[in-house]
């Protein structure tokens, strides 16, 4: 092989890496801290995650993505705008039956996750293995203004019982079919151990 030759090879070789790597560093995750409290009615909150409208009537918000909903203490209830699926089904974080997954920190939320056809569905502690008093994670799809489709997760807070819940964040993939993994708050005990560790490490510093 002619020096000129393997030269090119180099040459394309290393194009192509720093094409691989300038995609890699253009994809970015937009988070959204909304910190919305989701109404106990059959309205719920309509949301457009991209420009950050939300309101209680579909015709209020343009181009609305989720809907989480429901009148009833013991569940949420979801809508897509379509019926193509949006939301990661699946058995969650201990659910024994399927529903809008729990998803664990490390998920990856992206087009090889399960998305229904029939668009909505239910979470619980038995549909999904959701958790009262505590965060979990929802991952989900969304048309965006591009017109392509984006992977997102959300964090749900709920209370004492499925009535009592506030979406507190909201995070996609800027770049269209890039997953995204799923980056959710600490468990309620590992809080409690932070803070015991930070209690401790304070004295010792005291002292």
């Amino acid at each position: 092989m002619r020096i000129s030759n393997r030269l090119e090879k180099h040459i394309v070789a290393a194009a192509t890496v720093a094409m691989g790597a300038a995609a890699t560093a253009n994809a970015a995750v937009v988070t959204w801290n909304c910190n919305l409290i989701v109404p106990n009615t059959n309205e719920g909150v309509y949301i457009n995650v991209e420009t950050q409208v939300y309101g209680s009537d579909p015709g209020l918000v343009a181009g609305w993505d989720i809907n989480p909903y429901g009148h009833l203490t013991s569940d949420i209830d979801w809508a897509p705008p379509d019926s193509t699926g949006a939301y990661v089904h699946g058995f969650g974080q201990g659910g024994t039956a399927q529903g809008v997954a729990n998803l664990s920190n490390g998920t990856l939320v992206d087009g090889s996750s399960t998305y229904p056809l029939g668009g909505g569905g239910t979470s619980s502690v038995t549909k999904g293995g959701w958790i009262l008093n505590g965060a979990n994670a929802f991952g989900f799809r969304f048309l965006a203004a591009d017109g392509l489709t984006h992977y997102a997760y959300g964090i749900m807070t709920v209370g004492a019982n499925f009535g009592v819940r506030t979406l507190t964040s909201v995070s996609y993939e800027s770049v269209a079919g890039v997953g995204i993994t799923v980056v959710s708050v600490p468990a309620p005990g590992a809080l409690a151990l932070l803070g015991v560790a930070g209690l401790a490490g304070a004295r010792r510093r005291r002292a």
